[in-house]
């Protein structure tokens, strides 16, 4: 008997712990990793271009711990505002939100939490520039760029600007100031997002539209004016790499890595496939990290 009830008290002890994982799973996925990996890249990108003298790995280390912390909250708050629409989408349908492990209320007050914690960190432990614009991020992203997804195809362009801000953060972040070197930078990572996304937005439009989002034209039912879209904003981004001159090398290298993303920006406007879609998309997350690296050699 007594070796039942201590059987039954583990059992019990198990079942809590795996619920209290399963829960933990739930909220780490609301802050959408895979997204803020590239955020930190961004912003460790900004800090390092933007670090004058001396470089300082815990100066480093603080933006990115406010940003970070920034961006999860923004993340959440994004999903508690969709959460009736990403529920009618296939893929978002199975969201801690939508499928109902997380209730409304908790994802709320997780990321107001997670969000008023990254802009108190940023102005105590880095420097209120940074601070500012990381709020500034997250107003404009939920304010502005969320609530006209279901209205207008150019959330997309009103999206690239909180999109491409965590530049500007780790830049504010190393030197308290943004230049125009940062705007340079913002600049790229703006005209990146419009192959990146509009990849996106052509691979999973039948899902977008199911929930009533506008993510493309409704008169380009071919998608021939997203794709011409995507090829003319990624010559855009080509050309903008290579307004520094900074040597052979540094050109060299922007057209090597140009070549590359014009490949398969070229690829999709000669066919709507979703596959080609897919490709660009792919295509464009090799491709953003080698400009950085570039970047941050050509400093060196």
């Amino acid at each position: 008997m007594k070796e039942s009830a201590i059987a039954f008290a583990d059992d019990q002890r198990t079942s809590l712990t795996d619920r209290l994982l399963e829960k933990a799973r739930d909220y780490y996925v609301l802050t959408k990793p895979e997204v803020n990996l590239l955020i930190l890249m961004t912003t460790s990108a900004g800090y390092y271009l933007g670090t004058r003298g001396s470089f300082h790995f815990a100066g480093l280390l603080n933006t990115l711990i406010g940003t970070l912390l920034v961006a999860s909250g923004t993340a959440t708050l994004n999903q508690w505002m969709e959460r009736v629409w990403d529920g009618q989408m296939r893929r978002t349908a199975r969201r801690p939100l939508p499928s109902g492990r997380v209730s409304s209320t908790e994802a709320f007050v997780f990321g107001m939490l997670l969000s008023l914690a990254g802009g108190l960190y940023l102005a105590l432990f880095v420097n209120r520039l940074s601070s500012l614009l990381a709020v500034s991020t997250l107003l404009s992203y939920l304010l502005i760029y969320t609530p006209l997804k279901r209205r207008t195809p150019l959330c997309t362009l009103l999206g690239a600007f909180p999109g491409a801000m965590p530049t500007l953060i780790g830049w504010a972040g190393a030197s308290n100031a943004v230049t125009m070197s940062a705007m340079f930078l913002f600049a790229v990572l703006f005209l990146w997002q419009f192959p990146h996304f509009l990849a996106i937005a052509l691979m999973y439009r039948e899902d977008y539209e199911r929930a009533g989002y506008q993510m493309l034209p409704r008169f380009d039912a071919d998608s021939r004016f997203t794709r011409a879209e995507i090829l003319i904003f990624t010559v855009a981004l080509i050309i903008t790499t290579l307004l520094p001159g900074a040597g052979l090398l540094y050109s060299g290298s922007m057209l090597l890595a140009g070549a590359f993303l014009l490949f398969y920006s070229l690829r999709l406007a000669k066919s709507s496939s979703r596959l080609m879609a897919s490709r660009l998309l792919h295509a464009s997350v090799i491709y953003l990290p080698v400009v950085l690296v570039v970047m941050a050699l050509a400093k060196r």
